[in-house]
């Protein structure tokens, strides 16, 4: 059994590590695909809210599938079709087609997103242990793998769609060699234990939308660091462009490197701890970077900013499918599709921000909402209606 559930999560880290591949493989074409397309950045922008508007769909969607047909059923096919999707905008030719290409690219996306999340969820019930945050840090290395890959075939005069088709057929054979390891549904284990199971529909409970709101809190400081971090060093401070490319990169870094330790801390201190502590050292860390004068200290609170914030995110996605084991895909979409929202919103809330005021008080916004988050925390203690794990009680021994 425990040979299983190693390989169960080296799989879950598997599809983890290949979302962020394919999302980072269109990320890095994105400029050459807008120039064979022979679109503006304004058009460009509008055409990227079809991608988040297909993810935040495929997110809905599949919640309910995975819980009605599991997992092991749902995260293969998704990732196959994600994997198929990701040529799509290197074949594009016009406005038209790259926009159809996004929204399906992002539909796919929604799906995997959801769905590998709630495996990683029954991963983590399987093991008692806090494991969610190190499958999200691996997100992020397949982003930084993409950066290397796409970088090189770039060099190599590679096209978008020979790069990208290659990409679709790594993630075809990824896809298909991880899907055996993945987990059986735990309906199945239910199914043994004696006694009737009744399924019955279930309402959202008010306490996975309230765990959405603070998703959507996060991700949108997430975002504003994604979009903002590095024209915060150029525009307010003069930062040179390979100087404020370091504001990005100290972000990402630290938010890996946290996740990486996030599972650990959680381990021993408790999730509540961690996003009450970790969203308060994130709102001190943005804070420094937008009221200081000067570059490095800027620089070090980006840097804090992503150490603080790395392991919020994976605590409210493991609190939303561990209040209902047999909800947990429908769980983890709510809190998965409001958070998303938050992390497109960020350059919506924050660009108007800046026509009444400096972008570095406009960070002031998601500091707040940092600093609500860390109030919150009380949120992720253990809940009483949460569905424990079934147990078998022992049979009577026979009588003499």
């Amino acid at each position: 059994m425990e040979r299983h559930l190693r390989a169960g999560r080296l799989a879950t880290f598997a599809y983890f590590t290949l979302n962020g591949f394919l999302l980072g493989m269109w990320i890095v074409h994105i400029p050459d695909i807008e120039h064979r397309v022979g679109i503006g950045h304004a058009t460009l922008g509008w055409l990227l809210l079809l991608l988040g508007a297909g993810a935040f769909t495929g997110m809905q969607a599949v919640g309910p599938l995975t819980d009605r047909f599991g997992a092991r059923t749902v995260v293969p096919a998704s990732a196959a079709v994600c994997s198929a999707a990701v040529v799509l905008p290197g074949l594009a030719t016009n406005a038209w087609t790259l926009g159809a290409a996004l929204l399906a690219l992002g539909l796919a996306n929604g799906c995997l997103d959801v769905s590998m999340n709630a495996h990683a969820v029954q991963v983590e019930r399987a093991y008692a242990r806090p494991v969610m945050s190190a499958f999200h840090a691996t997100f992020s290395i397949g982003g930084v793998l993409a950066a290397l890959i796409g970088a090189g075939t770039l060099s190599w005069g590679w096209t978008p769609a020979a790069t990208l088709g290659a990409t679709a057929v790594v993630g075809l054979a990824a896809s298909a060699l991880a899907a055996p390891a993945l987990l059986r549904p735990e309906r199945a284990v239910a199914a043994e234990t004696p006694g009737p199971a009744v399924r019955t529909r279930r309402r959202t409970p008010r306490h996975i939308w309230l765990l959405a709101v603070l998703a959507f809190m996060v991700m949108l400081s997430e975002g504003v660091a994604n979009d903002w971090s590095t024209l915060h060093l150029s525009r307010v401070l003069d930062a040179p462009a390979a100087t404020a490319a370091l504001a990005y990169g100290a972000f990402a870094t630290a938010m890996t490197v946290g996740r990486l330790l996030a599972d650990r801390l959680s381990a021993r201190f408790g999730p509540v701890a961690i996003l009450r502590y970790g969203a308060s050292v994130a709102a001190i860390g943005l804070a420094a970077a937008a009221l200081s004068p000067w570059i490095p200290l800027a620089l070090v609170g980006w840097t804090v900013f992503g150490a603080g914030l790395s392991g919020c995110v994976p605590q409210l996605f493991s609190a939303a499918g561990h209040t209902d084991h047999e909800a947990a895909g429908a769980n983890v979409s709510r809190v998965a599709g409001i958070g998303y929202i938050g992390m497109l919103a960020g350059p919506a809330v924050i660009g108007p921000l800046t026509h009444v005021m400096p972008l570095n008080l406009a960070f002031l916004l998601p500091v707040v909402f940092c600093v609500i988050a860390a109030g919150a925390a009380g949120i992720l203690r253990p809940r009483t209606e949460a569905v424990p794990r079934p147990t078998v009680e022992p049979a009577a021994e026979p009588a003499a």
